[in-house]
């Protein structure tokens, strides 16, 4: 195990499950706002450390295939609505259901592999999706609708990652890619928000004007540190850490932020929890397994 490799993804995911703080602290802004001066500082700190680290290689290229210009508008599309829905939700009072989308996100990934990919299911993979749609179901029955909010997320992450499997640019240059392709809109509906006198930064608090040009980092330093991770440590290792972002999202919702959490729905969250268990610990055996059997060739 390399304990830095570990560091690195307990850092991004922990990252990632505090950022419910950050998007409530910045909450007299819009969620349109908020959401369009992430994508603007974010293309912005991206473009300094590629510069910083002379990474332009290969922007030419990609400027020449169409193909794969259209491939990250459309991931770009997609990751700017994960956004859009996330910090809606999380600002709305629907964090915890916002950390839904994100727990059942691999049971997704899992179901877009079988329709997109050819892959097979197997047993225990059958019984975890199971389970997750029998949880879903249920929040549907109890609650009398869809947690939209959760499949929005879910499946937009999902198809966002379905997309970026098979596309070739590294994840700091995808991300400026896909900036580069929201930024035009979304200065485009900041400055009319000035013109029209309805913007609130930067005439906000002194604490949320500071905070909300680090939304670049926010972005970008998880990002930067999920990289370093996967390239350090197994994917059943990250496959485990992936779930301490849902989980720090889902207890700042109900302890921070006394969201309702009924019986009705730990029951539901119950099924997609049993869920996870199972998908995890399938996984768990089936790498433990593959390894003893590279030990004895």
């Amino acid at each position: 195990m390399d304990n830095k490799g570990l560091l690195y993804g307990v850092a991004a995911y922990v990252a990632w499950g505090l950022l419910p703080l950050y998007w409530r602290t910045i909450d007299e802004l819009s969620s349109l706002e908020i959401l369009a001066q992430r994508v603007v500082w974010s293309l912005l700190f991206l473009l300094l450390l590629l510069t910083w680290r002379r990474q332009w290689g290969w922007l030419a290229g990609t400027l020449r295939n169409r193909r794969m210009l259209l491939t990250y508008l459309l991931t770009a599309v997609l990751l700017t609505t994960n956004w859009g829905i996330y910090i809606w939700g999380v600002n709305a009072g629907f964090i915890v259901e916002t950390s839904l989308g994100y727990f059942i996100n691999p049971l997704v990934n899992v179901l877009l592999g079988v329709v997109f990919l050819g892959e097979r299911l197997r047993r225990w993979q059958l019984v975890a999706v199971g389970s997750a749609t029998a949880g879903v179901l249920y929040l549907t029955l109890s609650y009398g609708g869809l947690p939209w909010i959760a499949l929005t997320l879910a499946f937009s992450f999902g198809f966002y990652g379905l997309l970026r499997k098979k596309a070739p640019l590294g994840a700091v240059e995808a991300l400026t890619l896909e900036t580069g392709w929201m930024f035009l809109p979304a200065l485009a509906f900041l400055l009319s928000l000035q013109t029209q006198g309805t913007a609130v930064f930067p005439y906000a608090a002194p604490v949320v004007n500071a905070l909300v040009p680090l939304a670049g980092l926010a972005t970008t330093f998880p990002l930067i540190w999920f990289g370093l991770a996967t390239r350090r440590v197994t994917l059943t290792t990250l496959g485990l850490l992936q779930y301490i972002a849902p989980t720090g999202q889902f207890l700042i919702g109900v302890l921070v932020y006394n969201e309702p959490f009924p019986c009705e729905r730990l029951i539901g969250f119950s099924f997609i929890w049993i869920a996870l268990f199972i998908y995890t610990t399938e996984r768990i055996l089936l790498s433990r397994r593959a390894r003893m059997g590279y030990a004895n060739l």
